[in-house]
């Protein structure tokens, strides 16, 4: 069985984040995306910044990990975006096997 890997991610809209999450489920490239929104504290260019932001949430595997990656960069809107990956352990088999399904290129 393939690792299951989180990949997060975080966008200024609700719109950007349906874009990005329907963009990678239809390449293929995550099984599910969650979309939350937040409120984000942080430092920027030198001054601190708080701004509401939609939190995108990848489910996906290791194999497939990287092009999700790639894509989330090549379509993200921020000049930097925060792309970061999570190995995960002890997934439920089942749902590890949907992720791997979900995943597999047509």
């Amino acid at each position: 069985m393939i690792p299951i890997v989180l990949v997060l991610t975080t966008v200024a809209t609700r719109a950007e984040a349906e874009r990005l999450a329907r963009a990678m489920l239809e390449r293929r490239l995550a099984a599910c995306a969650q979309i939350s929104a937040i409120d984000s504290v942080y430092r920027w260019q030198g001054a601190l910044q708080a701004e509401g932001e939609f939190r995108l949430l990848f489910k996906t595997t290791a194999t497939r990990c990287p092009a999700l990656q790639a894509a989330l960069r090549a379509g993200h809107p921020y000049e930097l975006p925060a792309i970061v990956s999570l190995p995960c352990s002890d997934a439920l088999p089942e749902f590890a096997a949907w992720v791997e399904d979900e995943t597999r290129p047509v």
